[in-house]
């Protein structure tokens, strides 16, 4: 059984049915998905909830689908981790990672929202899905495309990451890499999908795609115990992940299946935060930006949901900050040394943003605190190459091993590549 109502303009509020519609024919604004909460309260509780298989359809009710998935029966329920550790680091007491670096089958917070997309798309008629993406999600495209048996197309800048290609290639789509820049492969796509009818995830089916980020929130609530944290920090690229985890913990006070309230913050790196720096000039105009950071995943310089990133942020008295992208890869190392986790830079921005927060008195020491990590290290291992402590290589002789160990001990000192004896 589905709960939605219908589609609705964020805009101006024009109503539309739940089919192919995606910009509202009024005032061009995008367009979101409405439920009817009182039957859903009705139908629906945390105990019915608790009793499902752990992947993110355990919240199907909440989610714009009719029948059963076509993709994510592995994806979500990712750990929520208390960062014991990581804490002491940062001068807190209770601070939480929602590590989607542990996400399948890509390792990424894109195998949330694609499993909706795909889902939704295949009811409405769709035999062929493509997106525009900086890597992670083309990776969860192409992914669960093949699982699902669709023909897949990824449309890309021409400079991302050699890794994130490697990891959709394997699944076998087609990729098309564009000179550019990611809004300029968005543009693209937002014609070709008129022109062959193909569902686009993150641009026709966006409506429905979003709506997969919820059960980031969700999960986070529920594996709080049915409550909200004080805090949530989140990176933000094209802006789909912050308001709709923002409107997850919204929804649940509409069910009243939570206790407490919460601010949410958006972190965006140095060399692209066209949200942060209208955050910061008190303006609601976003001005678009030309990228140059490491942090290519969250690199998008006139994202397409920036406003309501920057609504989401202001009506829970959050805030926002940016990290240079020094501070990206040191926030990436002390989060590896700490709590044995490898992030991609986007985590790293969103770990440096959550350090600036504490150090101006935003965050208290003594509240929860959650962070989340939205992808895996392991996707873009070229970046980090220069910056990890080359290995030393021995032949197999014991008297060499003592004289190297014991010449470390006396003397430590980072190793560096080379053959002794």
């Amino acid at each position: 059984m589905s709960f939605v109502k219908g589609l609705q303009c964020k805009e101006c509020g024009e109503n539309y049915p739940a089919d192919r519609s995606y910009i509202c024919l009024n005032c061009f604004g995008p367009l979101e998905v409405i439920y009817d909460y009182d039957r859903l309260a009705r139908a629906l509780s945390p105990e019915v909830i608790g009793k499902r298989d752990r992947n993110l359809w355990r919240y199907k009710e909440l989610l714009p689908v009719e029948g059963e998935p076509v993709a994510g029966l592995t994806s979500g329920y990712t750990p929520l981790i208390k960062a014991v550790r990581l804490a002491q680091e940062l001068g807190v007491k209770n601070l939480y990672i929602k590590d989607d670096s542990a996400n399948h089958p890509t390792y990424s917070y894109k195998d949330r929202v694609v499993s909706v997309a795909l889902t939704r798309g295949r009811e409405l008629g769709y035999e062929v899905f493509a997106c525009a993406s900086t890597g992670n999600l083309g990776n969860a495209v192409a992914a669960h495309c093949a699982k699902a048996g669709y023909a897949s197309l990824i449309f890309i800048p021409h400079d991302i990451e050699q890794a994130k290609i490697t990891g959709s290639l394997i699944f076998g789509p087609r990729i098309v890499a564009l000179q550019g820049n990611y809004d300029d492969v968005n543009r693209l796509c937002s014609e070709i999908g008129d022109a062959y009818g193909w569902g686009f995830v993150n641009v026709n089916l966006r409506p429905y795609y979003t709506e997969g980020a919820k059960t980031m929130g969700f999960e986070i609530a529920e594996q709080l115990g049915w409550r909200l944290p004080d805090h949530m920090i989140l990176p933000t690229a094209g802006g789909t992940l912050l308001p709709k985890v923002s409107k997850a913990f919204r929804e649940l006070q509409t069910l009243g299946w939570v206790k407490g309230s919460y601010r949410i913050y958006t972190a965006q790196a140095e060399g692209c935060a066209p949200v942060v720096h209208a955050l910061h000039r008190n303006s609601n105009q976003i001005e678009p930006e030309k990228p140059h950071t490491l942090a290519k995943s969250i690199a998008i310089g006139n994202p397409a949901d920036g406003p309501y990133v920057l609504r989401e942020v202001r009506n829970s008295n959050g805030w926002g900050e940016t990290a240079s992208d020094e501070e990206i890869l040191e926030a990436i190392d002390l989060l590896a040394r700490t709590e044995g986790i490898f992030t991609e830079p986007a985590g790293g921005t969103t770990l440096a943003v959550t350090r600036k927060l504490i150090q101006q008195g935003r965050i208290a020491p003594d509240e929860t605190i959650v962070v989340g990590i939205t992808g895996n290290g392991y996707n873009v291992l070229d970046t980090f190459t220069a910056r990890v402590s080359l290995y030393t290589v021995l032949r197999p002789n014991l008297k060499i091993f003592r004289e190297w160990y014991e010449a470390q001990v006396a003397t430590p000192q980072a190793t560096t590549a080379g053959t002794a004896g």
